[in-house]
């Protein structure tokens, strides 16, 4: 194949990648979204296996068959509850194989024409060291995001004495490793710059908590990009830098979207710490305060004999898997005459869009699928708000403490409904420690049990 129809087909392919992420930022184009970006992956792969340089089809094909089969059988066998770890998990695997090409494009350089070992040309060993150094913090990085989001790790932030300081030297020693490796070349150099990322990684991680976890995927999404893109000047592929650079972008404004939605800046999430595990202790937070607790059947007559109904959904729908459930429920209120909608806070779960997306794998309607801003102000005209495994997001205290971790941040006024129904476990805080005062207000009515049985329990409660 000529370089002028590669380049071509390389241009294709970014654009069909520039539609798919333009069809991804809404709930309606998110399929049309991704069949552009399985065109532009087929269209760039079928044009890179036809390049000239390519040399050895048995191995491509042995890795595309093995690599297919492991991903077939994940995506048939994973949950929708678990796409977080699996977006974690996919991370990591981007920042090693970025650190995988730097590696061998150092040890064999004339293999990417780019010189012979130790006569490396500067600009290839910048471009080789960025993507290693990226890479290999993405890796550990995103493992670590994996071991929180999957529970293997605690949620709890896990700081020490001397931990940002600690940071900035490994940070600083990470630069001038780099420009050592790039005036002498050294292998030593190379292999330092691998283990001082591989730890910067694991240290940059290990103190977010569970509350930020939404801003930790979107932001190692940004890594992989990064590390893609230095890695596609090394390759001198043109397709791979654009992508990469499409993936590193479109991460770092997912990441600012974030923090706006948490009213705090990104320094402030990656050097804070915020969002412990630290439960309250059973029984409830404000000692001896007491909560009005009822059933499902009270809160079935309540929706039924309602006409406004807003349901919040949070990480606590997602562990229970009862976003069917509660679409069901929801079906139910339309049919007996009451408006039903969903309010979706930008944090909610644990990846950006989870709450999105389990709520369209239930086939609730996008219509009905309102974010913040444009459902906060009908709150105060709502009937009931039905909150569903959410928390912190919909904490008071966020508005009226100064003196809270999450003060300043947006949350959804549920509190200005007539009648709040709050469905949880227990009487414990939420990811981010703080007590929801929301649960002793006199128009919240506790609905404790498990979320999915309790809307299944609802339903059966409307339906007599």
């Amino acid at each position: 194949m000529s370089g002028t129809i590669s380049a071509l087909l390389y241009l294709v392919s970014s654009v069909c990648f520039i539609m798919a992420l333009r069809g991804l930022s809404s709930p309606e184009t998110a399929r049309q979204g991704n069949m552009f970006g399985i065109v532009g992956m087929v269209i760039a792969i079928g044009t890179t296996l036809a390049l000239p340089s390519v040399l050895s089809y048995e191995t491509i094909i042995l890795g595309i068959v093995i690599g297919g089969a492991i991903g077939t059988v994940i995506a048939r066998r994973i949950q929708m509850t678990a796409l977080p770890q699996l977006v974690a998990a996919f991370h990591s695997l981007v920042g090693l194989a970025a650190c995988f090409v730097a590696i061998a494009a150092f040890f064999k350089p004339e293999a990417y024409g780019i010189g012979q070992p130790g006569a490396i040309g500067a600009a290839s060993l910048i471009e080789m060291s960025l993507g290693l150094a990226i890479g290999a913090i993405t890796f550990t990085g995103s493992i670590i995001a994996f071991g929180k989001l999957q529970g293997l790790v605690t949620g709890r932030p896990l700081v020490f004495p001397m931990q940002h300081p600690l940071n900035a030297a490994l940070g600083i020693a990470l630069v001038a490793l780099i420009g050592w490796m790039i005036v002498d070349q050294s292998s030593t150099g190379f292999w330092l710059i691998f283990v001082v990322a591989l730890a910067l990684g694991f240290l940059l991680i290990l103190p977010i908590g569970g509350a930020d976890m939404p801003v930790v995927v979107s932001m190692l999404n940004s890594y992989s990009g990064w590390a893609a893109c230095g890695i596609g000047f090394t390759l001198e592929n043109s397709l791979l830098i654009v992508t990469g650079a499409l993936v590193g972008s479109s991460g770092a404004i997912l990441s600012y979207i974030m923090c706006k939605g948490m009213n705090r800046s990104f320094f402030n999430v990656i050097l804070g710490g915020f969002g412990g595990e630290t439960a309250a202790a059973a029984g409830g937070p404000g000692g001896d305060r007491s909560v009005k607790s009822g059933s499902a059947d009270d809160a079935a007559f309540i929706m039924d004999n309602a006409s406004s109904v807003i349901i919040v959904p949070g990480y606590g729908m997602a562990v229970a898997q009862a976003q069917h459930a509660l679409r069901e429920m929801g079906d139910m209120l339309k049919k007996n005459g009451v408006s039903v909608r969903y309010a979706i806070h930008p944090v909610a779960g644990r990846m950006p869009g989870h709450m999105n997306v389990l709520l369209a794998e239930a086939n609730v309607p996008y219509d009905e699928v309102l974010e913040l801003d444009e459902i906060n102000r009908d709150f105060p005209q709502a009937d009931v708000a039905f909150v569903i495994g959410a928390n912190d997001v919909t904490n008071p205290a966020a508005k009226t403490d100064p003196t809270s971790p999450i003060y300043g941040m947006p949350i959804l006024d549920v509190e200005r409904a007539k009648t709040v129904l709050f469905v949880k476990r227990s009487m414990a805080s939420g990811y981010a420690g703080v007590d929801n005062e929301l649960f002793f207000r006199d128009n919240t009515m506790m609905l404790f049990g498990d979320a999915k049985k309790m809307c299944e329990e609802i339903v059966k409660a409307l339906e007599h």
